[in-house]
């Protein structure tokens, strides 16, 4: 069994080019590898109107809000807001992206299985 305390996930910026993969200030706690095939585990905080560019992962992606208001979008078009406990799957290899409502912050926790296949900015 692994435990890894938030106090031990230091908030710090997502990355260091965030310009490449998020629009906005976008800040995450690492909780380390989880022991699958390349799963990873954050806690994602978007500053408002802050989101994701387009992006996948080929074994998929389970997000849960913890905090504040957010907005996840498809390739059909769908933009659907996101709230305090929600759960949100993307299946493996769906395009998607997600951010912060355009007034209010948003925290998530982000459980992706296989590397994140990165794609172009949002547009609008």
């Amino acid at each position: 069994m692994q435990i890894t305390r938030q106090a031990d996930a230091p908030d710090e910026p997502f990355d260091m080019d965030q310009g490449a993969h998020f629009d906005g200030d976008v800040r995450r706690r690492d909780f380390g590898a989880i022991p699958t095939p390349s799963g990873t585990a954050f806690a994602v905080t978007f500053a408002p109107g802050a989101r994701t560019h387009w992006h996948a992962h080929p074994d998929g992606q389970v997000l849960y809000v913890t905090d504040g208001e957010g907005r996840v979008g498809s390739r059909d078009g769908s933009v659907t807001p996101i709230h305090i406990g929600d759960l949100v799957y993307a299946a493996p290899g769906e395009e998607h992206w997600h951010g912060a409502a355009t007034t209010e912050p948003v925290t998530h926790v982000a459980l992706s299985f296989g590397a994140t296949a990165w794609a172009e900015r949002v547009e609008g």
